[in-house]
This record gives C-alpha cells, sequence and structure tokens, in this order.
C-alpha cells in the first residue's frame, strides 16, 4: 500500500494549490519572476479554453488573482504537445482580454502569468539539454530589455530538474522537490521537505489516509486516464513514425523511377528516336523529354 498520492494527480494538485492559498501564494512567489511577491489571492472559477478530448485527463488548472489584479495561471501538463503552447497562451490571452469587462480604460489592464509545469520534456537541443526552467515574455528583439507588459510565461520541465540545493532559491527548489520527489512509490518524504512549513503541509495532504475511499477511486480513474492517454499518444506516434517510413520509402521508389526514366530518354534521344516513342518508351511527357532536350 502506497503511503503517498502524487502531486500532479488532478485531485491531489487541486487539493494543494486550489483550495490553499497561502500554499499557492508560496508557489508563485518562489518560481515565477514578479517585480513584487504576492501577498493575497482570491481563486477564479469557469473555463477559458475548452479541454482537449484526448488530454482531458493530462491538463490541470488553477488560476487566481493577488490583491494588486494581476492573474495567475497554473497548469500541470503531463504530456507534451506543440499544442500545448497554443492552449497556453489562448488561456492566458483570454484572461487579459475579459479584464476588459471591469476596467474601463487599457492603462487599467493588470499583467497575466502563466505558470507551466510539465512532466514530459520538450527542449532536445544541445544547448537547452540540461535546462529545466524557460521564461517567455514579450521583449523587442533588438532590445530585448524593451518589454510590452501584460503576458509572461513560465514553462518547467520536471523531468530535468535536479536539486543543487542553493540556500537564495531554496523554496525553488523545495517545490520542485515536492512536485518530482513525492509519489505513489515514496516510503519516506525527504528530511528537506519536511523542514519547511509549507511543503511539509503540502506532503501531509498527499497522505493516503487523508483521502476517503471515494477520492482515492477518482484519483485512481485519473491516472487510470492518464496513462491510457500517454499509450494513446505513443501509439500514434509510432503509427505515425510507420507510415512515414511507408510514404518516404514509396517515395524514394518513385524518384528512382522517374530519374531512370530520364535516362533513358536521354538515350534515346542520342538515337534520334521520336517525341512520341521515346513517351510511350518511357512514361514522361512531351514538356519532360523537351526540358531534357535543352540541357
Amino acid at each position: 500500500m502506497a503511503h503517498y498520492l502524487d502531486p500532479k494527480n488532478d485531485l491531489t494538485f487541486k487539493r494543494v494549490f486550489g483550495e490553499h492559498k497561502h500554499l499557492c501564494r508560496s508557489l508563485l512567489n518562489s518560481l515565477l519572476p514578479l517585480d513584487k511577491p504576492v501577498v493575497s489571492l482570491e481563486y477564479q472559477t469557469g473555463e477559458l479554453v475548452p479541454e482537449l478530448e484526448v488530454l482531458r485527463h493530462s491538463i490541470v488548472d488553477v488560476r487566481c488573482t493577488d490583491a494588486d489584479g494581476r492573474q495567475f495561471i497554473v497548469e500541470m501538463q503531463m504530456h507534451w504537445s506543440e499544442s500545448f503552447k497554443s492552449r497556453v497562451l489562448l488561456n492566458a490571452s483570454k484572461a487579459y482580454v475579459l479584464q476588459l469587462d471591469s476596467a474601463d480604460r487599457y492603462e487599467l489592464l493588470q499583467p497575466v502569468y502563466s505558470l507551466n509545469f510539465v512532466n514530459d520534456t520538450f527542449e532536445r537541443s544541445p544547448d537547452m539539454r540540461s535546462e529545466y526552467y524557460h521564461h517567455y515574455r514579450i521583449v523587442n528583439v533588438k532590445h530585448t530589455e524593451k518589454q510590452i507588459k501584460g503576458l509572461e510565461f513560465v514553462f518547467i520541465e520536471l523531468p530535468k530538474f535536479r536539486p543543487q540545493n542553493r540556500a537564495e532559491r531554496r523554496l525553488h527548489e523545495l517545490w520542485l522537490r515536492f512536485l518530482t520527489e513525492i509519489n505513489e512509490r515514496t516510503g519516506e518524504a525527504p528530511a528537506a521537505l519536511l523542514e519547511n512549513s509549507d511543503t511539509r503541509e503540502a506532503v501531509k495532504y498527499m497522505e493516503v489516509g487523508a483521502y476517503t475511499k471515494e477520492q482515492l477511486s477518482a484519483y485512481d480513474k485519473v491516472r487510470d486516464g492518464i496513462l491510457t492517454e500517454r499509450s494513446l499518444l505513443s501509439d500514434a506516434l509510432k503509427e505515425g513514425e510507420a507510415q512515414g517510413r511507408v510514404e518516404g520509402e514509396a517515395k524514394g521508389r518513385a524518384e528512382g523511377k522517374a530519374e531512370r526514366s530520364k535516362e533513358v530518354a536521354l538515350n534515346l534521344l542520342k538515337l534520334g528516336i521520336s517525341l512520341e516513342d521515346i513517351m510511350q518508351s518511357t512514361g514522361l511527357t512531351k514538356e519532360e523529354i523537351q526540358a531534357l532536350q535543352k540541357k
């Protein structure tokens, strides 16, 4: 019997960060590049962008607003897809635009921060192989210190995270250790997580005994859904790769046949064979053969 549940599951993630404002505030302050810290939060409800049916179990989100009116969207994405970036951009943009319902002047619009945990690896280029933290904002291409404020995005690749125990980023690392080291295989919670009051409380909410049978059943349903989605995506990827190989081989054969036909046509032209006979022998069009004559 597992001692802990996985905080990346919909049920547990929202138990910690969607029900306890002080823990969500701690997470935001430790992981977002904010000009000033979040002091107080209010949760927001309502769907911004409809979920993708094929990934409906893999996306978890928490939305909140602080005392200054800044909006925060926290998402947990279990499987990476390029379309997730578009979904994140649409979510944040829609949250920004919806402020016009209560703000009568553009200058009153407050920033929207999108914090996205990805339980997958998506940046594989050599120069970014070890980077897990990716911060995006709207900047001048030439003078990157010039920024259009309003939307900022942070993507965190959880599989790449390795704790370095840096004192100046202690809470930053503790929250990421909580998300990566606490799961159904954890026998004993790391001492570092239990020494901090916020992460210690979060770990307590991951104990199996903190949930009813009905809640555990719902947890298992989400977990099974995630495994099914992962299997479907993997199968689709393999099928796409196989189809690509078949199409590539067919294209290669067709290109090889076309080249051979052109070689035959050139030899027949040298022998003075008529265009009509060459067309019949090679399957090439009159225009293709005439083009060969000009070479």
